[in-house]
């Protein structure tokens, strides 16, 4: 999240090889907003087949396996696979692909994860792949930059150095996801716009942004939405 100076701006694929040595460390408030956020609704998750779509450095993997789930992972970031193979437990469950065409049979899951990723594809074919790749009556998580955090400047970006670098990315409108789960055949159970709240506030600290808070605290930061597989 930043919204002053002119950043060199990146595809998706170049971003991503770049930011992933840092990935886990730089202070991200969006992030822990939205795991905070997600982690009070994900349920028990006992002996259930959890697949993250879009794992990057496996940080939803390493919760899921922590409360006891069986994990997989995808993404199409080689340098953030290499982050997420190095974590306790997740080496041999992981793999290289797009969303857009996870390497999974029907139904594969118990529960999808998409988290901070729609931005970077097609909204429909991405949707239409994570439907598919949940049994029925199985949750789906995805969950994105608030589209209002888009209007107010907000952008994908991270910094090496004194450089701030800037990933390409889409505004998907609320109601097109909607549109496009329902037609996945994806039943809406709950959508979220959680704010910063009091938690992030030392985070924003951290990365040298706590005088922009109080603003950044006065729109929904993160959209956050739970749907269930008819």
């Amino acid at each position: 999240m930043n919204s002053a100076s002119s950043p060199l701006k990146l595809s998706p694929v170049e971003g991503h090889r770049i930011w992933a040595e840092t990935y886990d460390t730089d202070p991200n408030p969006l992030l822990f907003l939205e795991f905070r956020t997600v982690c009070e609704r994900l349920g028990d998750l006992q002996g259930k087949l959890f697949l993250d779509a879009c794992c990057g450095t496996g940080r939803w993997l390493v919760e899921a396996r922590a409360r006891g789930a069986r994990v997989f992972g995808v993404d199409f970031c080689p340098e953030m696979l290499e982050i997420a193979r190095s974590k306790p437990g997740l080496d041999g469950r992981l793999a290289s692909a797009d969303v857009r065409k996870l390497p999974v049979v029907d139904g594969f899951a118990d529960i999808v994860m998409c988290a901070f990723s729609l931005g970077y594809v097609t909204l429909l074919a991405a949707v239409r792949e994570i439907a598919r790749a949940v049994r029925p009556g199985g949750s789906v998580f995805i969950t994105d930059l608030h589209p209002k955090g888009h209007e107010a400047g907000w952008t994908r970006s991270f910094r090496r150095g004194r450089l701030r670098l800037e990933i390409a990315s889409h505004v998907h409108a609320v109601e097109s996801l909607i549109e496009a789960a329902r037609g996945a055949r994806l039943e809406l159970l709950e959508l979220v716009e959680p704010h910063f709240g009091k938690a992030e506030w030392e985070i924003f600290r951290l990365a040298g942004k706590e005088v922009i808070f109080d603003e950044a605290s006065r729109i929904p930061a993160v959209l956050v939405t739970h749907w269930r597989r008819l």
